[in-house]
C-alpha cells in the first residue's frame, strides 16, 4: 500500500489522482478531513482507507510493515501564520514521527519541503545540502520546513530512499479551498471573471519595475511527474528543488491568464500589503541541475501552457483533477 498525507489538500489530492491514473488504487489517504470544501478534492478518487491525521503516527507504528512507500505531502502551509508552536507540532515533530517509522520499517519516503526555506535567496536557490544550516527563511512556516531538513541531514538512520522536495510556486487544479494562499493564477482568474481586470502588487524596490517581480511558477502536473519519478527510480537520496528552473514575471503570468480566458488585457497596480512587504520575494528561480542529473527527463510545461490547461480545463468549469 501507498500512503499520501495531506491527501485532501491541493498537491496531495492531485497526487492521489495521478496514482489512480497510473493504475494504483491501494492508497491510504491521510488528512484531518474537517474542511468540507476540501472533500471535493477526493470525489471520484480511488483509495483503500482514510486515516485522520491525528491517528496516523500510531497507525503507522502498528501497520508500517504493510506499506511500500509514503508521500508525506501534508503540512500547515500558511505563510501568514506566525505562531511557531503550530508549525513545530504539525510540520516539524509530526514529520519526525513519520521519518522514525519509515526508517524502522524500511519504507521509501518522499516529503514536502519548500522553497520558503531559501528566504530572500541570499545564498541562491541551489538544493545543496551544505547551505541548509545557513538559510534564513522569512516566516515560521519556512523555518519549520528548514528545521526538518536540517534534522533529516543530521540523522544516521534513514529510510532506504528519501527525498525532500523544495516546492517553488505550484499552481493548478484542486486549490479552490486555499483562500489567500491559493496561487496568483487562481486569484487572477477570479478577479478577471468578476471585474474584467487584474491588480498586481506594485514594486517597492528601485531595481524592479511594477509587475516585473519574478517567481519560479511550476504546474502541479509537473510536480506530480517529479514525485512519482523520484519514488520509482530512487536516485541518490537528498533534497531536490521542484521548480521549472525558469523565473517569469507576474505580468507574464497575468497576460497568460487573460489570453487563456479570451479577455482583453487590463492590469493595474496596488501597494503590497504592509504585513508582508518586508518579507516579499522579488525573485525565485530553482536550480534543477540535481533533478536533471538524477535522470528526470520529462521536462516542464511553459507558463503559457500550464496556465492555458489550468484555465480551460479546470477553472472555467470549476473542475477537479
Amino acid at each position: 500500500m501507498i500512503v499520501v498525507t495531506g491527501a485532501a489538500g491541493f498537491i496531495g489530492s492531485c497526487l492521489v489522482s495521478k496514482l489512480n491514473r497510473l493504475g494504483i488504487t491501494h492508497i491510504i489517504v491521510v488528512d484531518d478531513f474537517s474542511n468540507t470544501e476540501k472533500e471535493h478534492n477526493l470525489v471520484g478518487k480511488q483509495y483503500k482507507k482514510r486515516i485522520h491525521r491525528d491517528q496516523f503516527i500510531e497507525w503507522l507504528k502498528e501497520n508500517g510493515d504493510t506499506l511500500e512507500s509514503i508521500y508525506h505531502i501534508g503540512a500547515r502551509t500558511d505563510t501568514t501564520e506566525f505562531d511557531a508552536s503550530i508549525f513545530d507540532e504539525l510540520n516539524l515533530n509530526y514529520s519526525k514521527g513519520i521519518w522514525k517509522w519509515a526508517t524502522h520499517y524500511g519504507i521509501p519516503l518522499v516529503y514536502a519541503s519548500s522553497a520558503a526555506t531559501y528566504g530572500l535567496g541570499e545564498l541562491g536557490y541551489k538544493d545543496d545540502h551544505d547551505i541548509v544550516n545557513d538559510l534564513k527563511p522569512l516566516n515560521p512556516y519556512g523555518d519549520s520546513k528548514n528545521d526538518f531538513d536540517k534534522w533529516v541531514l543530521r540523522q544516521h538512520s534513514h529510510p532506504p530512499f528519501w527525498a525532500g522536495l523544495k516546492f517553488f510556486n505550484v499552481y493548478g487544479p484542486n486549490e479552490y479551498h486555499k483562500g489567500r494562499m491559493a496561487s496568483v493564477i487562481f486569484h487572477a482568474f477570479k478577479q478577471i471573471t468578476h471585474t474584467g481586470a487584474m491588480k498586481l502588487f506594485r514594486s517597492h524596490r528601485d531595481d524592479y519595475q511594477d509587475g516585473k517581480q519574478k517567481r519560479d511558477f511550476i504546474y502541479v502536473k509537473d510536480v506530480l511527474n517529479i514525485c512519482t519519478f523520484l519514488m520509482d527510480d530512487k536516485p541518490t537520496s537528498g533534497l531536490y528543488n521542484v521548480g521549472s528552473g525558469k523565473a517569469r514575471t507576474f505580468i507574464d503570468l497575468t497576460e497568460s491568464t487573460f489570453e487563456a480566458m479570451g479577455r482583453e488585457r487590463d492590469i493595474s497596480f496596488i501597494d503590497t500589503p504592509e504585513d508582508i512587504r518586508d518579507k516579499y520575494q522579488y525573485f525565485t528561480e530553482a536550480s534543477i541541475n540535481k533533478l536533471v542529473s538524477a535522470g528526470y527527463k520529462k521536462g516542464f510545461h511553459t507558463l503559457e501552457q500550464g496556465v492555458q490547461d489550468y484555465v480551460e480545463n479546470y477553472l472555467m468549469d470549476h473542475r477537479y483533477y
